[in-house]
């Protein structure tokens, strides 16, 4: 497995021009954190990471996390030492609340942190990514008395934290729940319960886990109307702050995985453990969308990550690696990257996560924007964008880490399915990304069956003339960008004739609407990365940078004419109704001569 080299100066140029930055460290707060700061934190962050944690991936990989006979869980060798690391250089905290001893960073710092943090190790950057999520959690419904306890030393990576939702029985329909929580006389609550695929469950990084658990109180409605959500310590915690008796919190198994082998997947029980009650009663689905939306993007930039990591080996393996002739050289064989097939596959991957890191950092911006920014208005419209790209990001970033990983072991050769390259090892790992926090297809037909309707859909309209507006920037860039603008062009009109079509069609046939949403979320994100590569390009090319402005008008005119036209080609798909998935029966989707249970 070849060396991680972080992207920063990538990162800092989408950062200065073409997610807006600058404009973010201005806003109220964050007048610490301008884009010279950011970037020089960037770097040190990078080469911790780069020393430390990237080292890892691999070791972890073949070694995994085991659960030990008396319940405990190791993890790796040098995890647990990297780990306190990370907490002694304060990088979990960079993006959190001064207030509980955070950087008080934008999130959209937090965001490049954490990519690079997962294209060093995903299996490792989890457990940080678990925890932030329920900080924000906490920071949004938790009593001052909870967020006194907890915060600090979470926000520090003292204690970790994780996300308890799913059941045997309750996967994507977190209404099925039948986890307890019976009152108890001090207002405590007793939990009693399962709950499976519970990432860093368990594990010897830290000595305490704050778990965030979904339960059902006595009479509380049916569904997910009544579902609250519960503080559920590890270990109690002592009215000084220290940490006290062991909370009955038991690890019954660790998941044996197809990647994320470091990665410690719990299936943990509680008998009558002592929880404590975030915000009110039957208020937990709202809580934890809190950290399902922060996780979804930061899950999107898994995707970046991996396909970052698999590029950079690939890339290495396609210089040094000698095979053939190639048309027009000399000698006895061509390193294989002369060959047209092995460049169109490089540069399949550069573009592609370009556009992606372009699109998840102007989702955080965006984050930032709505939650920070002094005009009421600017905030409430950030928020609905906000909205509408995470389902995106979500999606089309895992999807395409799925497809890049692929395409960097097939560069590989027969080689990239030997584990010993390392090149499996990155598609295994990112293949989970697309299936937990709401799987891709749940992201999908949360766009179209909540996001699209917003204001009466003017919010999803408003956003295709926002992206049209490149139009005029692409015309004064000069004729080099004409292929560019027509093919945006082209590919907008059919984005919009899909939208358009979603919009008359969902009240009256909402099966038809959920039918085509994987398709026209593709075709979102396919226009929305040209359109993100078109930006990077105009801004570039007024850089004064020849080499920058001609690699970034290369990826944009590559994604533009060979990658994006997928997208028109799906306007049939996203538009053709439900009709033909419900035309055959059990037995007749089986086919002849198999049998079907009844």
């Amino acid at each position: 497995m070849s060396q991680y080299q972080p992207p920063i100066a990538d990162i800092a140029f989408a950062l200065e021009h073409v997610v807006g930055y600058p404009d973010i460290a201005k806003m109220p707060g964050y007048e610490h954190a301008d884009l010279s700061t950011a970037v020089e934190l960037l770097e040190q962050c990078g080469e911790f990471v780069a020393e430390v944690i990237a080292p890892l991936n691999q070791s972890g990989d073949q070694q995994g996390s085991v659960l030990q006979p008396d319940g405990t869980v190791k993890t790796p060798d040098g995890f647990k030492d990297a780990y306190q690391q990370y907490v002694d250089a304060g990088w979990g905290s960079v993006p959190l609340p001064e207030e509980y001893g955070g950087g008080g960073f934008p999130r959209t710092i937090g965001l490049a942190i954490q990519e690079i943090m997962t294209s060093a190790n995903m299996a490792f950057s989890l457990c940080p990514l678990l925890t932030q999520g329920a900080i924000d959690a906490v920071l949004h419904y938790g009593s001052d008395e909870l967020k006194n306890r907890y915060l600090p030393k979470m926000v520090s990576g003292e204690w970790t934290g994780t996300m308890n939702l799913t059941e045997p029985q309750a996967g994507s329909d977190v209404g099925a729940l039948s986890t307890r929580a019976l009152k108890n006389a001090d207002g405590s609550y007793a939990i009693t319960g399962q709950k499976i695929f519970i990432t860093y469950g368990n594990h010897d990084m830290a000595e305490q886990i704050v778990h965030l658990v979904l339960a059902r109180t006595p009479d509380a409605p049916a569904g997910t109307r009544g579902i609250s959500c519960f503080i559920v310590p590890k270990r109690l915690v002592n009215d000084d702050g220290t940490l006290g008796d062991r909370n009955p919190v038991e690890t019954v198994s660790l998941e044996h995985k197809m990647g994320i082998h470091a990665s410690p997947t719990c299936v943990l029980s509680y008998e009558n453990a002592t929880g404590y009650l975030i915000g009110e009663e039957n208020k937990g689905m709202r809580i934890m969308f809190v950290m399902m939306n922060a996780a979804r993007l930061g899950v999107g930039s898994q995707g970046v990550s991996l396909a970052e990591r698999a590029y950079q080996q690939s890339l290495e393996y396609a210089q040094q690696r000698q095979q053939g002739l190639a048309i027009g050289a000399g000698g006895e064989s061509s390193a294989i990257i002369d060959f047209p097939d092995v460049r169109r596959m490089l540069l399949t991957q550069r573009a592609s996560i370009a556009a992606l890191r372009y699109l998840m950092l102007l989702d955080a911006s965006y984050v930032d924007k709505s939650q920070l920014d002094p005009d009421p208005d600017v905030r409430s419209r950030a928020d609905e964008i906000v909205g509408l790209l995470t389902p995106i990001c979500k999606s089309f970033g895992t999807d395409m880490g799925n497809e890049l990983t692929s395409l960097a072991l097939q560069i590989h050769g027969g080689m990239g399915f030997i584990e010993e390259t390392g090149a499996a090892q990155h598609v295994r790992d990112v293949r989970i990304a697309a299936i937990y926090e709401g799987t891709n297809g749940i992201q999908a037909a949360d766009l179209v069956g909540r996001k699209l309707g917003v204001r009466g859909g003017a919010s999803v309209l408003e956003f295709h003339a926002t992206m049209r507006e490149i139009d005029a920037d692409l015309a004064l860039a000069g004729s080099d960008f004409t292929g560019i603008r027509e093919e945006l062009e082209r590919q907008f009109t059919a984005l919009e004739t899909a939208t358009h079509w979603m919009l008359r069609t969902g009240q009256g046939d909402p099966n038809a609407v959920l039918a085509g949403s994987t398709p026209y979320l593709r075709m979102w994100g396919l226009c929305t990365s040209a359109w993100m590569l078109a930006r990077a390009a105009v801004a570039a090319a007024k850089t004064g940078d020849a080499r920058l402005a001609n690699e970034q008008l290369v990826l944009a005119r590559f994604y533009a004419q060979q990658i994006l036209p997928q997208s028109a080609g799906l306007l049939g798909a996203a538009t053709a109704g439900a009709q033909d998935l419900f035309a055959l029966d059990a037995h007749s989707l089986a086919g002849t001569g198999r049998k079907v249970r009844s």
